[in-house]
């Protein structure tokens, strides 16, 4: 009983009840604590059955231990570790809360072991529990054979497997899954099956390797999506798949510069180059690698490096028992998985020589040879071999000085040498670099120097040879006009089968493809031909110009070589104007009424086309009974009385006429070269304006007084506007007196008698009755011949009536205006009808101007053709 009483350190959690009895024993019984039981999802007690998101945040606080002892002693906790392990916990000994003091991750340890204890000062308690991590999609999908490179045939058909794409997610549940799927699907050749990672090509869709021969495509890898933080959250990762196009094989390798001739030496030592093949895959668009070995003949002494083609010596020249080798050297194709594939076999002749006394040497089909010639068509294409260039390059020494370098010294670098290293013999090959400079045009034939120089002698031995390329024209060039367009003119006068223009187009082939044709079309080519050869443009046999009709012509001319290559220009024709219109009146004879103080006017017209053809002046050549009282606008044609001349009474003081109707000779002259007039006889009546005159509507009968249409127009709009007013006036008036409630009384009203004063109004249309107030006309009198002064003789002579010599002035006839410099200078025509000079308002313009017009006209017209191009 004793040492039970002596037992300490003893776990009692779940027999209370054992030690009820009361003994002398157990009065000093230590009893140890002990931890509450808890289960799943209970965050206090002994920390089993506890699980914890691995996304929690350090420094959380995640559990709380929690226990007691039975005799109500103050219990404190612990928290440990196995040995070596991450302590993920810390544990506050009162209370018993246990914080996160390390990132947990569950992928790389899922469940972490903890030792828990609870003690009461003397008795402690360790329970060791496991605390399970739980997932959070915390991990992107990770691709395990990603990024690639894969080769594909570009005859593979379309929806065939090419590649499986495969990526990890470590995570658990939905967020564990990967599905896959492609960047910009729509512009790939390519579909990738979501679930398995599987990508094909399209169906109805071919790889061409013509077309694209890489291909980068990005696949996208996403999980499921899962909770991280208390979001749900998804993670994806990408990576390039680089897919690359093989060009289908069908032509087996071929050498270059053959044929091959190597040199052993007498100094040369093991491992010494003897010479280097070179061979390409006849598949030009995706060659392969080529791998080089021996066929037969090597005895032994000779290697071959599989990759560059190096043919090495493998022991002393001394041990060598042949002075020639015949070297079957075979070059195969080895496709990119490592198959080997077509192949082609040369020969590589061997030679063992001695020292370095001989220079390199080019050799024709007939011996040695410094000179070589070819003939061929320009242009070649690019890469071409010249093969009617038969040269072999050869230094007769051995190993290092038999080496030597290749080169093309002339014009540009149209030309192209291989090889460029030479050791001891090689076949020249020389290949067309640049097409579009050999051209017949510009070089008839190509002079190059071929030069072959030792690279490590001391003695640099060197050699060169000419090569001339004469080159035989092609038809490689379109006729081309000297101008884009050209401008001509031609008067309208000008007879059918007249010269217009003469266009040039050149053409800087040989031969027939020189020659150059020429033809004309389009909407207004009808009236001109071409002469085919010249490229003369001439009009029509029966074309008649008239630049009143049409002025303006534009057509296209083509130039057309042998072989139907052509150019085209475009021509533009102005018709010139010539003066070949006389101004003409609408009546050769005319009357007017002229009211003192107001103009009279009359009009020419001419019908010339153009400025200064049908510009009209105007002038008086005579006036009857007296040339002294009128004056004429000269541009517009108005007839008015001298400025001084105020009233009737002055013209007869000046005339002594009391006849107030007088006969005027008007020309009118245009300002062509040669200038063309007319001349009409105007009959003007002059009238006082009377008391009538001194208002608008005097003024406006007497001026119109031969218009009684305007007249007559004018008094019935005066009527109707009247009519209306009085509308208006009445209607006012009764609907004031509609709304007015009362009743007017009746007036009478007393109206004064108005005196009106009479109209002394002068009917205009009324004939005077006293013979002094009408024109008096003498049909006896003699006829005189008036001298037509249109020196173009356009116009016939005419029979005037003679009127009475003009009387005498009187003796203080009214001052002359005085003269204001700048102002137009006045002449008074004399009898012979001639007008003194006087300035013109208008610039003269001769036929140098004109044409300058045209040509303005003609290029403001071409320039607003292009811009409407542009737009």
């Amino acid at each position: 009983m004793t040492s039970f009483c002596r037992m300490k350190n003893v776990k009692i959690l779940h027999f209370p009840l054992l030690f009820l009895f009361v003994h002398p024993c157990f009065a000093h019984a230590d009893f140890a604590p002990y931890f509450y039981d808890n289960g799943p999802y209970i965050y206090n007690g002994n920390l089993a059955l506890f699980s914890l998101s691995e996304d929690t945040a350090i420094g959380t606080t995640i559990y709380c231990l929690n226990g007691t002892d039975p005799e109500g002693q103050e219990v404190r906790y612990g928290l440990s570790f196995d040995p070596g392990s991450k302590e993920y916990f810390r544990v506050d000994p009162k209370s018993g809360n246990i914080t996160l003091v390390e990132q947990l991750d569950r992928e790389k340890e899922d469940s972490i072991d903890v030792l828990v204890s609870i003690t009461d000062g003397r008795s402690k308690v360790v329970e060791r529990v496991t605390v399970f991590v739980m997932d959070a999609n915390d991990e992107k999908p990770e691709f395990q054979n990603m990024p690639t490179l894969i080769d594909v045939l570009e005859t593979t058909e379309s929806g065939s497997s090419i590649y499986k794409v495969e990526a990890v997610d470590k995570d658990t549940g939905s967020g564990g899954s990967v599905t896959y799927f492609l960047q910009n699907p729509q512009s790939t050749l390519f579909a990738m099956d979501r679930n398995s990672g599987v990508l094909r090509i399209k169906y109805g869709e071919m790889l061409d390797y013509e077309k694209t021969k890489t291909h980068f495509v990005t696949v996208i890898a996403k999980d499921g999506g899962g909770n991280f933080n208390g979001k749900e959250q998804f993670m994806s990762s990408s990576a390039t798949l680089t897919i690359n196009v093989i060009d289908a094989q069908d032509t087996p390798p071929s050498f270059i510069g053959t044929p091959y001739f190597g040199y052993v030496y007498e100094i040369s030592v093991p491992g010494s180059e003897i010479f280097t093949v070179l061979a390409k895959d006849g598949d030009g668009g995706n060659p392969n690698p080529i791998r080089y070995s021996f066929e037969e003949g090597d005895d032994g002494v000779f290697s071959i490096n599989k990759t560059s083609g190096c043919i090495t010596l493998l022991t002393l020249p001394i041990y060598l028992k042949r002075e020639i080798f015949n070297i079957k050297v075979k070059a195969t194709e080895v496709s990119p998985e490592g198959r080997l594939m077509d192949y082609g076999v040369t020969t590589v002749v061997i030679r063992v020589v001695d020292l370095n006394n001989n220079p390199p040497t080019f050799y024709g089909e007939n011996g040695p040879q410094n000179m070589f010639e070819l003939t061929m068509t320009e242009h070649p294409p690019e890469g071409e071999i010249l093969r009617g260039l038969k040269i072999t390059v050869n230094d007769s020494d051995q190993g290092a000085n038999a080496k030597f370098n290749l080169r093309l010294i002339g014009p540009g670098r149209m030309l192209r040498v291989v090889p460029q290293t030479v050791l001891n013999e090689a076949q020249v090959t020389i290949l067309v670099e640049d097409s579009a400079a050999m051209d017949y045009e510009k070089h008839h034939f190509l002079t190059y120097k071929l030069l072959a120089a030792e690279i490590d002698t001391p003695e640099r031995f060197s050699a060169t040879a000419d090569i001339v390329i004469h080159l035989l024209d092609t038809n490689d060039n379109a006729p081309k006009f000297s101008s884009e367009y050209y401008i001509a003119r031609i008067p309208e006068n000008s007879p059918g089968g007249s010269n217009v223009v003469s266009v040039t187009a050149t053409d800087p082939d040989s031969g027939p493809w020189g020659d150059v044709k020429y033809s004309i079309y389009g909407s207004g080519a009808d009236l001109f031909l071409i002469q085919p050869i010249s490229g003369i443009v001439y009009t029509q046999p029966w074309a008649s110009l008239d630049a009143e009709v049409r002025s303006k012509y534009n057509f296209y001319v083509k130039a057309e070589d042998a072989e139907g290559k052509y150019s085209l220009a475009e021509v533009f024709v102005t018709v010139l104007d010539l003066n070949d219109h006389p101004p003409a009146f609408n009546d050769n004879f005319v009357e007017k009424t002229m009211v003192i103080g107001a103009p009279v006017k009359i009009e020419a017209v001419d019908e010339d086309a153009e400025v200064p053809n049908n510009v009209i002046e105007y002038a008086i050549m005579r006036a009857e009974p007296d040339n002294n009282i009128f004056d004429i606008d000269t541009d517009t044609g108005e007839i008015m009385l001298k400025s001084y001349i105020k009233s009737m009474a002055i013209i007869q003081n000046i005339t002594n006429h009391r006849d107030c109707t007088w006969s005027l000779v008007v020309q009118a002259r245009d300002r062509g070269q040669p200038s063309f007039s007319t001349t009409a006889v105007i009959k003007i009546d002059i009238t006082e304006a009377t008391q009538l005159s001194e208002g608008p509507l005097g003024s406006f009968l007497m001026q119109n007084r031969n218009k009684p249409l305007q007249i007559l127009g004018m008094l019935a709009g005066v009527i109707s506007l009247m009519v209306i007013v009085t509308v208006i006036i009445s209607t006012a008036t009764f609907m004031r007196n509609k709304k007015s409630n009362r009743i007017l009384p009746n007036r009478r009203v007393r109206r004064r008698p108005m005196t009106q004063q009479p109209w002394n109004l002068r009917n205009p249309f009324k004939v005077p009755e006293t013979p002094g107030e009408k024109f008096r006309v003498d049909e006896e009198e003699p006829e005189v011949i008036v001298e037509n002064v249109n020196y173009n003789n356009n116009v016939t002579d005419f029979v005037v009536r003679q009127w009475p010599p003009p009387p005498s002035a009187p003796s203080l006839p009214p001052p002359a205006a005085t003269y204001i410099p700048g102002q137009r200078q006045w002449a008074v025509p004399t009898v012979s009808a001639t007008v003194a000079p006087k300035p013109r308002k208008k610039p003269n313009m001769n036929r140098q101007d004109t044409v300058n017009l045209a040509l303005v006209s003609e290029l403001k017209m071409r320039f607003e053709q292009k811009r409407m191009l542009k737009h």
